[in-house]
């Protein structure tokens, strides 16, 4: 896609995460990759996807990371350095259903005092269906391994755990309604 907002977010992202964490690169682009094949989805908002799938792990880079807390620390970052898109900040901050992690962090009040939830249900599930059909690496997954990869990545009784498994069944919701979307579209 020629866009100049994805354009920007492919310049940005890759900035911040390309050098330092080589692995959250290749997911980063790998999930940007999803966000084009699924565009169709979103309709006009096609490039506003694409670029929070760009976006929406850099506040993993070392020196955004503040709070420890990527996706507040990703949307601060976006909206205080560049004054990013208001929907754009606030579909980085919450991807995949990070509010749920926020509580286990401690951080719900300041994540949705600052960045409220987007109330535009098929481009968050979007997101979450680019984020969460896409391995560490980059490659190609589906919803239930991506899970369960995540759990043998931080174990079950990690912060991270604790917030995969309340967070699984909205994840898998999410990615069926996209799937769904998808298979109803004409060929």
């Amino acid at each position: 896609m020629n866009d100049p907002t994805v354009e920007w977010a492919a310049r940005v992202a890759e900035a911040e995460l390309r050098r330092p964490l080589p692995r959250r690169w290749a997911h980063t682009r790998g999930v940007a990759g999803r966000a084009a094949e699924v565009e169709s989805v979103v309709g006009p908002d096609a490039a506003l996807l694409i670029a929070a799938a760009m976006l929406h792990d850099v506040g993993y880079a070392p020196r955004l990371a503040t709070t420890g807390f990527h996706p507040l620390d990703g949307a601060r970052f976006l909206r205080d350095e560049h004054g990013a898109d208001e929907r754009l900040v606030r579909l980085v901050a919450n991807h995949s259903f990070a509010f749920l992690e926020a509580e286990e962090r401690g951080l719900r009040e300041e994540l949705s005092s600052e960045f409220p939830l987007l109330e535009e249900p098929q481009l968050v599930d979007a997101l979450v269906y680019c984020d969460m059909t896409t391995t560490p690496d980059g490659g190609r997954t589906n919803a239930e391994e991506r899970v369960a990869e995540i759990l043998g990545r931080y174990g079950d009784d990690s912060l991270v755990g604790r917030f995969i498994h309340r967070a699984a069944p909205e994840i898998f919701g999410a990615v069926g309604r996209v799937e769904a979307a998808l298979a109803a579209q004409p060929r």
